[in-house]
């Protein structure tokens, strides 16, 4: 490598991860890991016993926090998997335009990158009339992990 050669820096973060290591016998039930690729939440684990190779086994029964689909998985308990980092907040509906939202939080930053959400099915119609034309204030929690950010639950004010 020269010194002419440049480097394309796209974007400077903090380079915290997504994800995190953990060992798959540490996971608790109500805990979220990464199964196929997507975040999930645990629903039920339960752990085989040592076989004549050494290993007991974690059977993790878990459903994609943004989809709803049940996903297994199977993992000696020793072994490694990743854990998403979930993080969730708190904003007010502002407009609803279409299927786009702007919202504000409590320290009234607005935020106009998300949509209506599509699962549960109904909910999106559910906070548009209970949002009725701005007759209402209506809060949404958003929910985001490994870089995917979505609307799961709203409540009436």
């Amino acid at each position: 490598m020269s010194d002419s050669e440049q480097y394309a820096m796209e974007s400077a973060d903090a380079g915290a991860s997504e994800t995190i290591p953990m060992e798959a016998g540490q996971i608790k039930k109500g805990g979220h890991m990464m199964i196929k690729g997507k975040p999930c939440k645990v629903l039920s684990i339960s752990v085989s016993k040592t076989g004549k190779h050494g290993h007991a086994k974690c059977n993790f029964v878990a459903t994609d926090i943004f989809t709803g689909k049940k996903y297994e998985d199977m993992i000696p308990s020793t072994h490694g998997t990743t854990v998403p980092v979930v993080s969730r907040s708190e904003w007010e509906i502002i407009d609803i335009d279409g299927d786009e939202l702007t919202l504000m939080d409590e320290a009234g930053n607005q935020k106009t990158d998300l949509n209506l959400p599509t699962y549960p099915e109904n909910m999106g119609e559910e906070i548009r009339e209970a949002w009725n034309g701005g007759e209402n204030s209506v809060m949404v929690t958003c929910q985001k992990a490994v870089g995917i950010e979505q609307i799961i639950a709203y409540k009436k004010e």
